[in-house]
């Protein structure tokens, strides 16, 4: 993975997924995207979480979202973030943020999450603006791999609405 992602920024999960479904519906290889966003809302007042191989359910008003892009992209997850809450992710990023977490690795200040962005070049104020957008409950997609797939999913994405692009670089 080369240390290039575009990041697209999202303020709903059908947006996101919207993006999402129309890589894959363009041949895109969907395991090269990470998503993040928060697993549930409050207000929803989901039960908890369970994993059968390599879906995982929530029971929750948003668990419909999380349980469909889990069957396209890989290593779901969930985590507790402090100063987030509890995160909903899957992709590439995943293990980079396991690293974080097992190393317990926190760089200048930032979360494990924060840690796992700067390792595939995010810059440190990119860190904190995207964890404020998370916090506000968007979406983040991150598109990984070599400068064909950036450039693909540029091309694809060019019609779906997101609220920035970014380059980490």
């Amino acid at each position: 993975m080369e240390k290039q992602s575009p990041v697209f920024v999202y303020d709903t999960h059908q947006q996101a997924e919207q993006a999402i479904r129309l890589l894959s519906a363009d041949g895109f290889d969907v395991k090269k995207l990470s998503v993040i966003g928060k697993g549930y809302h409050s207000e929803e007042h989901p039960i908890g979480f369970y994993t059968l191989g390599d879906r995982i359910k929530t029971w929750g008003g948003i668990g419909a979202f999380w349980g469909g892009i889990w069957g396209l992209l890989v290593a779901p997850a969930v985590f507790f973030i402090p100063g987030l809450g509890l995160m909903a992710m899957a992709g590439p990023l995943v293990s980079l943020l396991v690293g974080a977490l097992e190393g317990a690795v926190v760089v200048g200040g930032v979360s494990a999450l924060g840690a796992a962005l700067m390792n595939i070049g995010v810059s440190k104020e990119d860190v904190i603006k995207y964890q404020t957008d998370l916090s506000a409950d968007k979406y983040i997609l991150m598109v990984h791999g070599n400068s064909t797939d950036i450039e693909s999913a540029r091309s694809i994405l060019g019609n779906v609405h997101s609220l920035e692009e970014s380059i980490a670089s």
